[in-house]
């Protein structure tokens, strides 16, 4: 009976069982749940009532922050109006309407959208739309696809095949056929406590060279990497590595996909890291801040070429055999084009770009604290590895992940012994502050 009605007081439901959570240590958080109850702009609001700032943009995602009224206003006359419409064979004005505005953000000729769910669905679709392009013209010998090391691509069967994260692949078996993986960008003895890009690792690049070497350039798709590989723990790209990339695709006919599902929307200081870092691919995925997280809700951008590509048989007959049941829904439509005109009305890509020195400074001050091997800053994003402790990798992120919570009323992401931060991008210069010092006091407390 107690700890029933402890339970109500708190929020928390009774039975915690059916639920079957992602990514999630189950029994660890069943026994202490870290349980959230409401949102408002910086803030979290856990189910005892405490105000928690969120250091994490939800899951990389809420960049214009929680619960913004205009977004909000949006869904619900969305939701009055027109609750549902088939993306097969049908339309809404804004689908057509959205799509237009994330391709006017795009760099170059990425001109076309095709919508989804998810970053996975959004990675996946963008592997399809690679081979598929091949296939049409001509060139259907064109099949593998090249990955990186420490890469998060989502976790359909594809995005999981290029992705180059062990946890999240050795447990699947084989995956798809003729993957392969450029080694990783990260070497902590040549690169540790860079302030943003490190200048060693462009050469990395060249692996690609040795990848066609050994498979043949006639057989290889496409590459795709993260610009800024945020999942594994935050890895800046080294200068000059992406436009590397970029001319060896180039040479060997090589379709170059980014996914920017993390870095897409204003992290990077642009709309999109490609425009960062001066490099044009041939797709990118984008999925998360395009709705501020409020509705799920994905896409790939493609260039001109590759769309043009598939409209060349009887116009009759449907050009690309892929789709969602949920593509370009309704109620994501309205979510993403009130979130665009807040990144717009309040510059918040300009406002990222500009906080960035402090939230570099503010990071690397870090340096010295107890088990503190490296700190990765870069954008509006940050990684900070920890020493693991003796018996077993992952108990000081998952301890530091309650301390923050419990004791420091701050959220962030634990990646193994890696925290990660990725403000909101309304964040002020003194929650800024007040993150990196509850984030000290963290650190300190799991030494």
């Amino acid at each position: 009976m107690a700890q029933a009605q402890n339970q109500a007081k708190t929020g928390i439901p009774n039975d915690l069982e059916p639920y079957w959570m992602p990514f999630t240590a189950n029994r660890a958080f069943k026994a202490r749940p870290r349980m959230i109850a409401g949102a408002k702009d910086m803030h979290y609001i856990a189910a005892d009532g405490r105000k928690l700032l969120d250091g994490s943009a939800g899951l990389w995602c809420t960049n214009a922050g929680h619960n913004r009224a205009p977004i909000v206003q949006a869904i619900q006359q969305q939701a009055a109006e027109l609750d549902y419409a088939p993306a097969f064979q049908f339309g809404h004005p804004k689908a057509f309407e959205l799509a237009a505005r994330v391709a006017a953000l795009a760099p170059g000729d990425l001109d076309h959208v095709f919508f989804c769910n998810s970053g996975s669905e959004a990675v996946d679709t963008a592997l399809k739309i690679a081979l598929a392009y091949h296939n049409v013209r001509g060139n259907a010998g064109r099949v593998r696809l090249i990955g990186r090391e420490r890469g998060y691509h989502g976790v359909g069967f594809g995005g999981i095949a290029v992705g180059g994260i062990v946890n999240n692949r050795k447990q699947f078996g084989a995956l798809v056929a003729g993957v392969d993986h450029l080694t990783t960008t990260y070497n902590r003895a040549e690169q540790a406590f860079s302030r943003g890009e490190p200048e060693w690792g462009a050469h990395l690049a060249d692996e690609l060279d040795r990848l066609v070497a050994l498979h043949d350039a006639s057989t290889i798709a496409a590459v795709i990497v993260e610009p800024l590989a945020a999942s594994t723990g935050v890895i800046a790209p080294p200068k000059g590595y992406l436009e590397r990339l970029r001319a060896i695709c180039d040479k060997h006919g090589i379709l170059l996909i980014f996914d920017e599902v993390i870095t897409g929307y204003g992290r990077m200081g642009y709309a999109f890291a490609a425009e960062r870092y001066g490099v044009v691919p041939d797709m990118i995925t984008f999925a998360k801040g395009i709705t501020s997280g409020a509705v799920p809700m994905g896409g790939v951008l493609v260039r001109k070429g590759i769309y043009d590509a598939f409209m060349k048989g009887p116009e009759h007959v449907v050009e690309l055999f892929h789709g969602y049941t949920y593509s370009a829904h309704p109620l994501a439509c309205a979510a993403g084009l009130a979130t665009l005109d807040l990144y717009r009305e309040e510059d918040l890509f300009a406002r990222a770009k500009k906080l960035e020195p402090l939230w570099i400074d503010a990071a690397l001050a870090l340096k010295g604290l107890p088990n503190v091997l490296d700190i990765r800053p870069c954008g509006l994003c940050v990684g900070i590895d920890l020493a693991s402790k003796p018996d077993g990798v992952g108990k000081r992120g998952l301890q530091a992940l309650d301390a923050g919570f419990f004791d420091h009323d701050f959220m962030f992401r634990a990646v193994g012994d890696t925290l990660a931060l990725s403000p909101p991008l309304i964040v002020s210069e003194s929650q800024i502050g007040e993150m990196f010092d509850k984030l000290a006091k963290v650190i300190r407390q799991v030494a």
